[in-house]
């Protein structure tokens, strides 16, 4: 069977792709930027763009299972082509398809569930890996800005959803499930932010920020309006399922949930470890 990851050379799409490899499949990498993919030895990628349906048919053809985004485009905007994406999938012949949740229900998942095709969503809390967003700043000043200090959420491990996501495009049994992916824990931002202070060997700062003040900065780093709600709404009261762990990934995979303090250890250099 071939294997369609979409999104295969994201911070999730790139555990997918490994965890299918480890498991023997057979996988195709869809990604904007074929020339720029740098995925392992036995991938074939293929160029094609979620936000416009009339370049998918090749990346489809011959396809028995797809791990599929609900965003594109490079403000990770929710994609409104599902309808398009759905029919050729079931024109192509796939057979089950995992749907990554981008933090609200909408056209890709309508359409792939109303077209006959086994799907499962996949839900997963914050990724860790967005804590690298704030690199830079740790790197050249010891501090990190963000909003809604006191909010928790139980953020997981891009590696842990790789292999959830992985786990239901090739055993049975998962289909019409929804799953909701955490890490072990809840933890606010300054609670991440120690995480890496200890990781690194030295302080970090933390400074809250007003949502306002957040806002302006999503808005200068060219997030569309829509994102921006959705950060802001997401970040500032998330469900109270976003904020208590599950066993999802134990249960799925047989194995614990990487916990935050092992993403920054694998992560420390990136934040400038202390020598």
């Amino acid at each position: 069977m071939t294997i369609l990851v979409t999104g295969a050379t994201g911070n999730a799409g790139r555990h997918v792709v490994a965890h299918l490899l480890r498991a023997g499949q057979h996988v195709r990498a869809l990604t904007r930027h074929p020339q720029d993919a740098a995925l392992p030895a036995g991938v074939e990628v293929v160029g094609g763009d979620l936000t416009d349906p009339d370049t998918l048919g090749p990346a489809f053809d011959g396809v028995t299972a797809v791990h599929l985004l609900t965003v594109g485009g490079d403000d990770y905007a929710t994609l409104r082509t599902g309808p398009e994406i759905a029919e050729i999938a079931h024109k192509a012949g796939v057979r089950r398809v995992a749907l990554l949740w981008n933090g609200e229900d909408g056209p890709v998942e309508e359409a792939v569930e109303a077209s006959g095709l086994e799907w499962t969503r996949l839900q997963p809390v914050d990724f860790m890996s967005n804590a690298l967003g704030w690199a830079t700043s740790i790197r050249d000043e010891g501090v990190v800005r963000e909003p809604f200090a006191a909010v928790p959420l139980a953020v997981v491990h891009e590696a842990d959803v790789g292999a959830v996501a992985a786990t239901v495009l090739v055993d049975d049994g998962h289909a019409g499930r929804t799953y909701r992916i955490t890490g072990p824990e809840a933890l606010t931002p300054p609670q991440r932010v120690a995480a890496i202070a200890r990781a690194i060997g030295r302080p970090v700062e933390f400074v809250e920020l007003a949502e306002a003040q957040a806002r302006e900065r999503w808005r200068a780093a060219g997030h569309a309006e829509e994102l921006i709600e959705l950060l802001a709404a997401w970040q500032s009261n998330p469900p109270a399922s976003a904020r208590a762990a599950t066993d999802t990934v134990e249960r799925l995979t047989g194995r614990l949930p990487r916990t935050f303090t092992d993403w920054a250890a694998e992560q420390a250099p990136a934040f400038g470890r202390s020598v």
